[in-house]
């Protein structure tokens, strides 16, 4: 028979935890003290041996022992062996059950901190390719089927408001976790005098949790910290799509810096967005974390169950996958550069103003329904023809609609894109406002 013993073992992944669990260990045993449960002299000690101890996890000197199971048992054992017998009066009024709780607070809250940071960074990226290049037009989509000329700037923005909820999602998660479980015990309390508060305001935690059962087998802001990253992680995903295509030659609208690129091994002529590929595969990756705790937790039953031992692994790597994610698109979009030529080009392309001829034909009094019939009949002959609408002579407007006048030739992608002057649109003014709007949140959001 095989030897299982491994099987229950966290320490080669909870160890990352051991700076949440010194915090967490310190405040505890000063409280202690402060509530007289343990003598001063041994909450010192207890102080002094915890920093011994993350100083040697930090050296690479800690003496990791797997038959102890767990970061706590090793740090306990530890601390233990470097003090003596005060090391012991350390777990005195909580359980494993509760200090894992606080640890994985503690460890997401400063997850989100990094997570937002580098969202900040990815929207500062996207407001500097909106102002390096305001005036650029470019064909906007539905359907992947060009649709109406837009400003660049515009399409920039609009990755930046969907980060910008990311951010909030990520806040939601952090209020929602601002609890402290410690002092919860296994599931019903503890019996000595403690001060939950103290502990609380110690770990700048802003309340303590109200129900003990719930406080240990509570891991909902794990499951709202991998659907924000999932959510963010989709976003990216977008963008990375749309990278990934402007890049190629059949829309030539982009190009990135070689560091971000890679060759083929038979190809010498290509240059692959793989950076950009490889964030949108590894979106999958974040989703299946998700999945993962949802379904961990779907049939627990109070309290706390070894089955949460499995909340840590997919946690972890949905932190680095977003971080590293987020790092690598701050730094590659703002080597990227444009090929304004191509986008204006085809931003002038006389069928993407079809829209903008149907609203003329508004103006001239023709209900917009028969207005776009016009259009859609116009645009047939032309296909049909293979002319484009600025090629036809005025008479053969006027066969569709007696409303055309020469100024229909006066409608273009720029009088297009200015005619958007509306709340959120994306004439040059809106964006500009667009561009300061973005420009405040972030110098808000670098305010102490």
């Amino acid at each position: 028979m095989q030897d299982h013993s491994d099987y229950t073992v966290s320490i080669r992944y909870d160890r990352r935890l051991y700076l949440q669990d010194i915090a967490g260990s310190k405040a505890h045993a000063a409280m202690l003290a402060k509530q007289g449960i343990i003598e001063k002299e041994d909450a010192d000690a207890i102080i002094d041996g915890l920093s011994a101890v993350q100083g040697e996890i930090e050296r690479g000197d800690f003496p990791w022992d797997p038959a102890l199971e767990d970061l706590h048992m090793n740090i306990e054992r530890r601390l233990t062996d470097l003090i003596g017998p005060a090391g012991a009066r350390l777990h005195t009024g909580r359980s494993r059950n509760d200090q894992i709780a606080l640890d994985m607070r503690l460890y997401t809250r400063g997850a989100i901190d990094e997570t937002v940071a580098g969202l900040r960074s990815v929207q500062r990226a996207l407001v500097g390719l909106a102002e390096r290049h305001v005036d650029v037009l470019m064909p906007g989509y539905t359907h992947l089927q060009r649709a109406q000329p837009v400003l660049f700037a515009h399409h920039m923005l609009a990755y930046f408001e969907m980060l910008e909820r990311d951010v909030g999602r990520f806040a939601d998660c952090a209020a929602r976790m601002d609890v402290l479980p410690l002092g919860s015990g296994a599931l019903a309390g503890v019996p000595y005098p403690t001060d939950r508060n103290a502990v609380a305001s110690a770990l700048e935690f802003s309340a303590i949790s109200p129900n003990s059962m719930d406080a240990v087998a509570d891991r909902d802001f794990l499951a709202e910290f991998h659907s924000a990253a999932a959510i963010a992680m989709m976003h990216i995903s977008r963008l990375s799509e749309e990278i990934v295509i402007w890049s190629s030659r059949e829309f030539d609208f982009v190009q990135l810096s070689d560091e971000f690129t890679t060759g083929s091994s038979i190809m010498p002529q290509k240059r692959n967005p793989d950076f950009a590929e490889i964030a949108r595969g590894k979106t999958g990756r974040v989703y299946g974390s998700l999945m993962g705790i949802l379904t961990v937790l779907k049939g627990l039953p109070l309290t706390y169950n070894r089955d949460l031992q499995e909340d840590k692994e997919g946690f972890f790597d949905t932190v680095d996958t977003l971080r590293s994610t987020l790092s690598v698109f701050a730094d590659m979009l703002p080597g990227m550069r444009l090929n304004t030529d191509r986008l204006e080009s085809l931003a002038g392309e006389s069928y993407m103003l079809a829209t903008d001829m149907a609203d003329y034909l508004v103006g001239k009094g023709v209900p917009f329904r028969d207005a776009h019939g016009v259009m859609r009949r116009l645009c047939q002959h032309c296909e049909a023809d293979g002319l484009s609408l600025s090629d036809l002579p005025i008479a053969e407007y006027r066969r569709f609609a007696p409303q055309f006048d020469e100024d229909v030739y006066a409608i273009t992608a720029s009088a297009s894109v200015a005619a958007r002057d509306n709340p959120g649109g994306t004439a040059p003014n809106r964006v500009a406002e667009g561009i300061a709007r973005a420009n405040q949140i972030l110098l808000a959001a670098e305010a102490p």
